[in-house]
């Protein structure tokens, strides 16, 4: 398993800080036997700036990281604390070679203080529990179960969404139909409206046309009443 770029870059970054240790003890020989560093005094300060830029780098790519949720939480808070033990360290090798600071023993400022001899990565001194011990790839293959377990939840997820998904599918096809349903109800009701409304209508013609009707039969009668009082003849 391929060991994480990162993590590849912070080891690379420690390795320059103990190279700059290192040469920064041996400047200090050269001075002390009364010989001319000026020659490692060049190379110590450009060390000293590609080891600041490339603490920066790491800064922000874990940064990206992190924003990005391509590692865990737990996980970024560790290496940025291994991040600021890289600026600590940068600061103190830069205070040793400006001569600010007094150069420690070789031992401790090759190892940042350790006690007895180096440790494997002096820089893990923080380093967590379930971590200690383990060298980068070990710990990068700890990350990757995190990371498969973490996919196994997301994957059981995406099933139980794709569920609702389909099941929020079939209520909207219901509901349109229902709605389809209404809308021919509702036509239905309108056309039976309609056809109430023209029905009453021509009841209303037609109890107008019988009272018509009826009071033209009482004129006719009664007109047939005078005529007939009129020529009957009176005894």
């Amino acid at each position: 398993m391929s060991q994480d770029a990162w993590l590849q870059n912070y080891d690379a970054t420690c390795r320059l800080a103990q190279e700059i240790a290192e040469n920064i003890h041996e400047r200090n020989r050269q001075q002390r036997t009364g010989g001319n560093p000026a020659k490692m005094n060049m190379t110590l300060r450009a060390s000293l700036q590609k080891l600041k830029q490339q603490i920066i780098q790491l800064r922000e790519t874990l940064l990206r990281a992190a924003s990005s949720r391509r590692i865990m939480q737990s996980e970024a808070d560790r290496r940025q604390n291994l991040v600021d033990d890289l600026v600590t360290r940068e600061k103190q090798l830069s205070s040793i070679f400006r001569g600010d600071t007094a150069e420690p023993s070789r031992s401790s400022l090759m190892t940042g203080g350790g006690a007895q001899g180096p440790p494997a990565n002096p820089w893990l001194i923080d380093e967590p529990e379930e971590t200690r011990g383990l060298d980068f790839g070990e710990i990068k293959q700890q990350q990757q179960r995190v990371i498969e377990a973490q996919d196994a939840g997301l994957d059981a997820l995406a099933v139980v969404i794709t569920r609702q998904k389909q099941m929020g599918q079939e209520i909207g096809n219901e509901l349109d139909e229902q709605n389809e349903i209404i809308d021919d109800l509702s036509h239905l009701v309108d056309k039976t409206d309609g056809k109430i409304r023209n029905e009453s209508r021509r009841v209303k013609l037609v109890e107008t046309k019988a009272s018509s009707c009826g009071m033209l039969v009482v004129i006719v009668l009664l007109l047939i009443a005078i005529v007939v009082v009129a020529v009957w003849p009176t005894s």
